[in-house]
């Protein structure tokens, strides 16, 4: 049976640990960190998990035989995710750690908080209002390409989610991406989209091996389908074909308003959308290109007190 803890970190942070869930969930109001309300919220989380967790067989089932209307607003949001970015062999469990993170974000945010993170296990759901910013930290896993660059989020839009995908993720993957991060507006379709954006990536190259997913891991939600286990160095065609697949793929879900913005990572091939361009503060190595949306999203913000996301840290148990 799993165990729950909860963890003090440090910057008023709290790490919440049920089963699989790993939160790291920060809320401030201005400049004071509200370390208590994390702690409930942490509380709050297991609860969560065990709602979706009850659902798992339902939630399980692809696209096409998965009903519109299920019994639970999270599980509510991890299918309405799926469905609107429409691949039709995703589950709803392809938006799990998004969905459980913007709960728990929502918990936080509905109680008066002006600057919230939740980060699970790399999906990341942010509130924020007023002259708030939070800064997060981008590095493909992976990549063959030394990255080093972070994008800033504020209150143009007040929800913000950003999750990654790719080789080397909690995740299976069927293409070969070194990984895909996905902007959008919810982190629940942030997750989905990464997923169906680093499925693009696939190309045909001797050096890619595949396996049936129920070969890794019997209690699979995909059986019978191939996904990618190693990618050796591809050709350099291959790099590009890869990138162009992923970043049609977003451009379609920006394009119908899924998604706000991608990044691609494939080996030392990195590119992103203008949307995402217009947010990085520092530039990365590697070769290096920028795709564009065929259409605007709003831009805005001010410069005020950032908070960088993503860094490691001791814990205490509370």
């Amino acid at each position: 049976m799993w165990q729950k803890a909860i963890h003090a970190l440090d910057g008023g942070r709290i790490m919440a640990e049920y089963g699989p869930m790993r939160l790291v969930i920060s809320a401030w109001v201005g400049k004071v960190s509200e370390r208590n309300l994390c702690v409930n919220a942490a509380r709050e989380a297991f609860a969560y998990f065990e709602q979706v967790a009850a659902l798992k067989e339902e939630l399980s089932r692809p696209l096409s035989r998965n009903p519109v209307r299920v019994r639970n607003p999270i599980a509510q949001a991890m299918v309405d995710s799926v469905h609107e970015v429409g691949d039709k062999d995703l589950t709803p469990l392809a938006a799990v750690a998004g969905a459980l993170a913007d709960a728990v974000a929502d918990f936080l945010f509905d109680r008066g908080m002006t600057r919230v993170v939740v980060n699970n296990g790399g999906d990341i759901a942010v509130r924020i209002i007023g002259d708030e910013q939070v800064h997060v930290g981008i590095g493909p896993a992976g990549s063959t390409a030394r990255v080093s660059k972070s994008i800033v989020l504020d209150s143009s839009f007040p929800s913000w989610g950003i999750a990654t995908s790719g080789l080397g993720g909690r995740s299976f993957t069927r293409g070969v991406a070194s990984s895909v991060t996905i902007l959008a507006k919810t982190a629940s379709l942030a997750d989905a989209a990464a997923t169906a954006v680093a499925n693009a990536s696939f190309v045909e190259d001797k050096s890619v091996i595949q396996q049936p997913a129920e070969s890794i891991d019997p209690n699979t939600d995909i059986v019978g389908i191939p996904v990618t286990v190693k990618v050796g160095p591809l050709s350099e065609q291959n790099k590009d074909i890869a990138v162009a697949r992923a970043l049609e793929k977003a451009r379609d879900l920006a394009e119908r308003r899924v998604i706000l913005g991608a990044m691609v990572a494939v080996q030392d091939r990195i590119a992103a959308d203008a949307f995402a361009q217009a947010r990085l503060i520092q530039g990365w190595s590697g070769k290096e290109s920028i795709e564009k949306h065929s259409h605007d999203h709003k831009e805005g913000g001010r410069n005020n007190g950032s908070e960088k996301v993503c860094h490691s840290a001791g814990r205490n148990s509370l």
